[in-house]
């Protein structure tokens, strides 16, 4: 067995959590919303064609805020193509992902299913084949009390009152030549400063999200991010970043140490800021957005594809990805470099809800089930709530290709002040050992484990597409304090979360 300690004390902070980590993404990609989000005809579906199933699991998820809709897709999209009545609604091409958009789901469907959700929705707008103009009249649409061109039409929608989205994404990876409407960072850099100064023109209070980096591996990557913020450092109050890992192929131990790549990858963009503010000579503190997160798993048959073998279909299948243990256990990872940033990073919206790189799992005519990366998210969004301490872990490492130091542990304290809570987030990396782990926490009384449950498989590659609770979190009681300090056995490959009162 291996032995691991995580010191922490009560004064040393990182910074409050904003709900806002705990987002989602939908795009019209595949079966993202047709099937996923929106099915008429399925038995579950309310009155709206909404599936109250994954309705209820998005709720129970805990997801805080959705972006929509896009995305690839949104660098072609014409916002007003998915407005009005439905009867008199075009279909087109959709470029990016080669299929046929009905526009059956748009702007308001997206509006009133958020609502059910209990979502905030983010908005992102196209300046891959569009620009100022369109912008301004999008959020004149959605945000504008009434009496010109543009809010009287969405009246003439049905929908009296503005939606004011406060939340807006100024087009969508930029950076990518797969992008339709690709730019240079200095091309992208002003479009998007002038864009983001007219929209603000038309509602002050909304918070514009530039682009910044796509991956950490991009050519261009941080010298796109540099050129971005000098354009719009100004205007815009958050830098996106994107960032997706596969690479099952390389074996556990490369695969699960590039939660080490992510916190590079967020240092150096901090940095690059930090210097752009400086130059500037600016008392303006640029926060982050990781708009689009998640594990990008290796196909397991021929649909998935990310543009289907026959293209120009509607809602075709493609990219749906399924998760095992190992992939639950980097996801995890990634949601915990997130929240040892969170003094920066203020949002964050995992890609994608259904059906493509998914949490939730929809059946046509049928039902649903859960990824094992539900789970994870679903621990952390409704318990790592409130302040996020600086934390030390304390144990045995590996090397691996491309990495000389990862540790076996990695974790997250959270302390919810406001239930007098302690939470504690593990990762066991180890294939071959459990792990005894010694949490001590500084300045704190430890009064009792509240709760500690723990995520793993007898196979490392199982997971719940067949037997839908193959791979799920089960409560466990091997975790005491003793002396002032919690000691917990934490399984090989596991992820876990102990709560404890204080």
């Amino acid at each position: 067995m291996l032995e691991a300690k995580i010191v922490c004390d009560k004064n040393f902070k990182i910074g409050n959590i904003d709900p806002r980590l705990y987002g989602s993404f939908l795009e019209h990609m595949g079966r993202v919303i047709y099937t996923g989000v929106y099915e008429p005809e399925n038995l579950s579906s309310d009155d709206e064609g909404f599936r109250s199933d994954v309705l209820e699991k998005v709720r129970e998820m805990g997801v805080t805020s959705v972006r929509y809709p896009g995305g690839n897709f949104v660098s072609a999209y014409r916002w007003e193509d998915g407005v009005g009545p439905r009867e008199s609604r075009p279909r087109k091409l959709e470029l990016a992902w080669k299929a046929i958009e009905t526009n059956e789901f748009g702007t308001n469907e997206f509006i009133h299913w958020a609502r059910k959700a209990g979502v905030e929705p983010i908005f992102t707008v196209n300046l891959g084949t569009r620009g100022i103009e369109e912008a301004v009249q999008y959020i004149e649409y959605c945000n504008f009390p009434g009496g010109t061109e543009y809010s009287e039409l969405r009246k003439k929608h049905g929908v009296q009152k503005p939606y004011g989205v406060k939340m807006w994404c100024l087009g969508n990876e930029m950076d990518g030549v797969w992008q339709i409407g690709h730019k240079s960072a200095y091309e992208y850099g002003c479009l998007a400063a002038e864009a983001g100064k007219t929209m603000k023109l038309v509602d002050p209070s909304i918070e514009l999200i530039a682009c910044g980096s796509s991956l950490s591996n991009m050519d261009t990557y941080p010298m796109w991010d540099m050129e971005v913020l000098e354009q719009t450092y100004d205007v815009i109050d958050y830098l996106a970043l994107h960032q997706y890992y596969g690479g099952q192929e390389k074996g556990t131990k490369a695969f699960l140490a590039q939660t080490l790549d992510m916190e590079e990858y967020i240092k150096t963009v901090r940095s690059a800021a930090q210097v752009v503010k400086k130059k500037k000579r600016s008392g303006k503190d640029i926060k982050f957005s990781m708009d689009e997160w998640g594990v990008w798993a290796v196909p397991s048959d021929s649909v998935n594809v990310e543009v289907s073998k026959e293209p120009w279909k509607i809602a075709p299948a493609i990219s749906e990805q399924i998760y095992t243990l190992e992939d639950a256990l980097l996801f995890a990872g990634m949601q915990m470099v997130l929240l040892r940033n969170a003094d920066v990073i203020k949002i964050a919206c995992q890609s994608l809800l259904t059906n493509v790189s998914a949490c939730i799992m929809t059946e046509k005519n049928g039902g649903l089930w859960l990824q094992t990366i539900y789970y994870p998210f679903y621990y952390f969004a409704n318990y790592a709530n409130g302040i996020v301490l600086r934390s030390n872990a304390l144990g045995p490492a590996y090397e691996c290709d491309g990495f000389k130091h990862v540790p076996y542990l990695d974790e997250v304290v959270v302390w919810n002040d406001a239930e007098n809570e302690i939470a504690v987030f593990i990762v066991n990396k180890s294939e071959e050992h459990s792990m005894k782990v010694e949490v001590i926490l500084q300045n704190f009384e430890l009064k009792r484990v509240k709760c500690f449950v723990s995520m793993t498989a007898k196979d490392k590659k199982m997971t719940n597409q067949y037997d839908h609770k193959a791979v799920i979190p089960r409560s466990r009681e091997n975790a005491v304090i003793e002396s002032g300090s919690c000691i917990a056995e934490i399984e090989p490959l596991s992820f876990s979360m102990i709560r404890i009162d204080v």
